[in-house]
């Protein structure tokens, strides 16, 4: 295990329990991005260029860049402040242990941990990359555009609803205004009192 792979793992696990944990919600996307971007220099580490490369483009450069738009258009208040041991964290880490302890049996019972020495890598996989690359950018460009307009549409979405939130926190704001505002003859008759007698 090299001493760059520590490196990254260490960034990418601290950003995503920090992306966890932090109240702020644009610092917890933040984090999730960095959380993201560790993932994909993992990947290139491991002379996987098509996923890291498209851990950056898919989820660097389009998920994340939307889910930091969304909050910003969307937030409101910060979410209320939760016990560390609430049920939600519980259950949260028993997924996480779930997963890693299938991904760690799935690792440890493949062939490249059971045959000895550094596997060489494929023609043929080296091949399907670049098919995967050519088909994405002739037979499948259609359903990419359709996911791209997808995310813009989401976008798109969540400005809507920010903007009805805007309106909607205007009109009940004067609605509450007209009804402390005393109205009519009665008003007139009695003014005021300053609390003082003469």
């Amino acid at each position: 295990m090299s001493l760059k792979f520590v490196l990254l793992a260490g960034v990418t696990c601290a950003a995503a329990v920090a992306a966890m944990s932090l109240r702020h919600l644009v610092h917890c996307a933040l984090c999730l991005t960095l959380a993201l971007g560790g993932l994909a220099a993992v990947f290139l580490g491991l002379e996987a260029p098509f996923v890291g490369f498209a851990q950056v483009l898919v989820y660097i450069g389009a998920v994340a860049i939307l889910i930091v738009f969304a909050i910003l258009l969307t937030r409101g208040g910060e979410p209320a402040q939760q016990p560390v041991a609430s049920r939600s964290w519980v259950v949260g880490v028993a997924i996480a242990a779930l997963v890693f302890g299938s991904l760690a049996a799935t690792i440890l019972s493949s062939f490249v941990v059971q045959s000895p020495g550094k596997p060489k890598l494929d023609v043929a996989a080296d091949a399907a990359v670049k098919n995967i690359g050519g088909k994405l950018m002739t037979d499948y460009v259609l359903p990419l555009e359709v996911i791209a307009l997808l995310l813009t549409a989401a976008l798109i979405g969540a400005v809507i609803i920010a903007l009805r939130e805007d309106s909607l926190k205007s009109k009940m704001e004067d609605g509450e205004s007209k009804m402390d505002r005393p109205s009519g003859p009665s008003s007139a008759l009695h003014p005021p009192s300053s609390g003082r007698l003469a």
